[in-house]
């Protein structure tokens, strides 16, 4: 008889809720979410709880929402296509520069990344170009046509920062890094998503769902459960829409990761291949699938796909390790795991329990900011990700273990 590795949350009226969670901790706030997720009538089986869940804004993240005939905007939520992306390269250490300073200035002048501080222009911010270089030009152009559909559609997204994000880092948990894996290969890492263009398409169509729960009187646990039903015009619509963001979103990443390449040629002059190994992952995105033999829209918030050979990425924080995984296909996780370690505690309560001088020692040997304005991504912020990887083991194995040397935070 086969031994599960989950435990499964009863929810009263509504589907179960089947968690990797073993030896990790979980949250009572993001149970009772996860439990009025899974009183929607139109779940399919259950939901799946990846062990770096947490509460999350909209939808429970680390969560694996299957649905028949409803979308609900915000799981998917506003960075939509959010993901990762990684590529093994042939340098070794050795090939490094002593001063990895150099390596991380060559990074922050390369790839746009932050928000506006200090300095506002109108229409943009510190994160966006001020002239897109032509591989943004290049990449936009395979863009652009069903944009303008969808602008047609919804005028208002013409207005937001979409071509001059495109190749851009953002903020928050967005990061590169320069890593080492096991054998002392160097990897370049990157997380962002859809940046401005994917706010406005999560935020425009969450508000339209709560309109038309209004609108039919329907009852609902909690409104960021509002939802789209299938055969309706703005269900039609976001389905046209998320599915463009999650376009821009990858391609977002493969831009920022050739302008990465081109700025540690900059720097280390001896010839070397980028993408000897490379994966491009959602972890905040919705799309179709079949499971249990039938097709399904599957939200993943912050959980990666992990079908069978499938690679993926799951980063631990600034000062823990990352891992290269392969997905074992398991049908109980709708074939998904964990997207990270998944927070410990809010931005606000790290920044209120830490100090500067903690972030030093958390982040020891790590070339990357050491101030005030990312105490709020501290690693003891975060689960730790051996425990995270622990409860996990029937849904991937490890490839590669990673471990940053260079960090670039938005």
């Amino acid at each position: 008889m086969k031994h599960e590795q989950y435990d499964v949350l009863a929810v009263d009226g509504g589907r179960p809720v089947k968690m990797w969670t073993r030896g990790v901790p979980v949250e009572e706030a993001a149970k009772r979410q996860l439990a009025n997720t899974a009183q929607m009538p139109f779940i399919y089986k259950h939901i799946a709880a990846m062990p770096d869940v947490h509460l999350g804004k909209g939808s429970t993240i680390g969560s694996v929402i299957p649905t028949v005939g409803a979308i609900i905007p915000a799981a998917v939520g506003v960075d939509i296509g959010c993901g990762m992306m990684a590529a093994r390269t042939t340098l070794t250490a050795r090939d490094l520069p002593d001063n990895l300073g150099k390596l991380r200035g060559a990074i922050e002048r390369a790839i746009p990344h932050g928000l506006s501080k200090g300095r506002r222009r109108k229409g943009g911010d510190e994160g966006s170009w001020d002239a897109p270089p032509r591989s943004v030009d290049a990449a936009w152009a395979q863009l652009k046509e069903e944009f303008d559909v969808i602008c047609a559609k919804t005028p208002k997204l013409r207005h937001t920062n979409n071509y001059r994000h495109l190749g851009t880092l953002g903020s928050g948990n967005h990061f590169v890094e320069i890593c080492l894996d096991e054998a002392g290969f160097v990897w370049l890492m990157l997380h962002s998503g859809s940046r401005g263009v994917g706010n406005a398409i999560g935020s425009h169509f969450i508000e339209l769902a709560r309109q038309d729960m209004r609108v039919h009187q329907v009852n609902l646990p909690d409104q960021d459960l509002a939802y789209l039903s299938e055969g309706t015009r703005h269900y039609d619509d976001y389905v046209q829409a998320v599915g463009w963001a999650q376009k821009f979103a990858r391609m977002n990443r493969k831009v920022m990761m050739q302008n990465l390449v081109a700025a540690v040629r900059g720097v280390i002059a001896k010839p070397f291949d980028a993408h000897v190994e490379a994966v491009n992952c959602h972890h905040n995105y919705v799309q179709k699938e079949t499971h249990f033999g039938r097709e399904v829209l599957v939200t993943r918030k912050g959980a990666v796909s992990a079908r069978a050979g499938e690679l993926g990425i799951i980063p631990g924080s600034m000062g823990a390790k990352s891992y290269i995984v392969r997905g074992k296909g398991n049908p109980d996780s709708f074939h998904s795991c964990s997207h990270g370690a998944g927070r410990t505690m809010s931005r606000s309560e790290a920044k209120r329990r830490y100090t500067v001088d903690d972030q030093v020692r958390a982040t020891q040997g790590v070339e990357c900011r050491k101030d005030a304005g990312v105490i709020d991504e501290i690693p003891m912020a975060y689960k730790d990700i051996d425990a995270v990887m622990q409860a996990q083991q029937d849904l991937v194995e490890v490839v590669h273990t990673l471990k940053q040397v260079v960090c670039v935070k938005g």
